[in-house]
């Protein structure tokens, strides 16, 4: 029976024209929302190009919404915040998807992909889409597609978009050069504050919220924004026109996050106002070309077959001492160009 449904299911898809996956985006169908940012996400060749013409269609319908990036340290509650966070907003009026980019494991290759079971309100809410994808082991924890399918939500009516990432390696990185918000949320009274978090994420930040600071925890969480506080007096800002603020919330509680709100408003309309955001989408749009044009060609070095053969060798000689890896890649972009 189940095999008969799969097969079912994906004669219906099959049969699904370009028209059918823009109309059903377009028209906020969810069912054909899911089934596009599906396709959208497929390794398959013919899916693939397809994709691409359902993005083109949908690029001119895009745009247009809040793209908050959201990272914290283990242990921070970024499930619970961003689920009372995008009550909050729904109750208020706003479509908020959240795509949430789960960690693939290294060894068995599975990704747990949760976060439906820990947003249980959001995701039972219709003005909300979760969207949990595995990371698949690209740059960062961020998948492939993540860009995409935040083009794909928005074309679909959804006006917030939070990125969440698995909060390892350069992920804060690749989400921060592709949302226009990039709040980091921190422990109170995790120890030396400032240690458990790296510079590069200061630097990036556009906000610091200390969570959890309900109960017991007012006067830890007052005393790490005064960390916090002092930190970014140090750091350069993302924006000559903007100075990262420090507030305090709790996602369990629903405290401080109406004014976090405000201020990720605020973010927006100063940005805005001085042309900085068109701006900073143009240089998103460009480096995110580059991105895609490095990763196709690693990939087609990778899988060349003079470079597959030589590839082993090769490895073994840098490793033993017997070729500088100069020589190497000069060896292996030679059998690469000479097709």
């Amino acid at each position: 029976m189940a095999i008969r449904q799969a097969a079912a299911r994906a004669q219906a898809r099959a049969a699904l024209t370009l028209e059918d996956y823009v109309e059903g985006v377009l028209s906020g169908n969810r069912a054909m929302l899911g089934r596009t940012i599906t396709m959208v996400e497929s390794r398959n060749p013919a899916h693939q190009e397809l994709a691409q013409e359902i993005l083109l269609r949908l690029l001119p319908h895009s745009g247009q919404a809040h793209r908050v990036g959201i990272t914290g340290v283990p242990g921070v509650g970024k499930s619970t915040f961003i689920e009372t966070f995008g009550c909050n907003l729904t109750r208020d009026g706003h479509k908020v998807a959240v795509l949430a980019v789960d960690p693939t494991s290294t060894v068995s290759g599975g990704s747990i992909l949760g976060d439906k079971t820990r947003m249980a309100d959001l995701s039972a809410d219709p003005n909300a889409f979760i969207r949990p994808s595995p990371s698949s082991g690209t740059l960062g924890g961020v998948t492939r597609t993540t860009r995409e399918t935040m083009i794909v939500c928005e074309a679909a009516g959804f006006d917030v978009i939070l990125v969440e990432t698995v909060g390892a390696g350069q992920s804060e990185v690749a989400v921060a050069d592709m949302t226009d918000f990039f709040l980091v949320l921190m422990l109170p009274g995790a120890g030396d504050e400032l240690q458990g978090i790296k510079k590069g994420v200061l630097e990036i930040a556009d906000m610091i919220a200390v969570n959890k600071c309900d109960g017991e925890n007012d006067l830890k969480a007052r005393q790490a924004a005064v960390h916090y506080r002092n930190a970014l007096k140090i750091m350069t800002p993302t924006s000559a026109n903007w100075q990262p603020p420090v507030l305090m919330c709790s996602g369990l509680k629903n405290m401080g996050l109406d004014a976090l709100w405000e201020k990720l408003c605020e973010h927006r309309d100063t940005l805005t106002g001085t042309g900085k955001l068109p701006a900073k989408r143009r240089f998103q749009q460009v480096h995110w070309m580059w991105q895609m044009l490095e990763d196709r060609l690693m990939t087609r070095l990778k899988s060349h077959p003079q470079v597959k053969q030589q590839l082993k060798s090769v490895e073994r000689d840098v490793a033993d001492g017997h070729l500088t890896p100069t020589l190497a890649v000069s060896r292996l972009l030679s059998a690469f160009q000479n097709d």
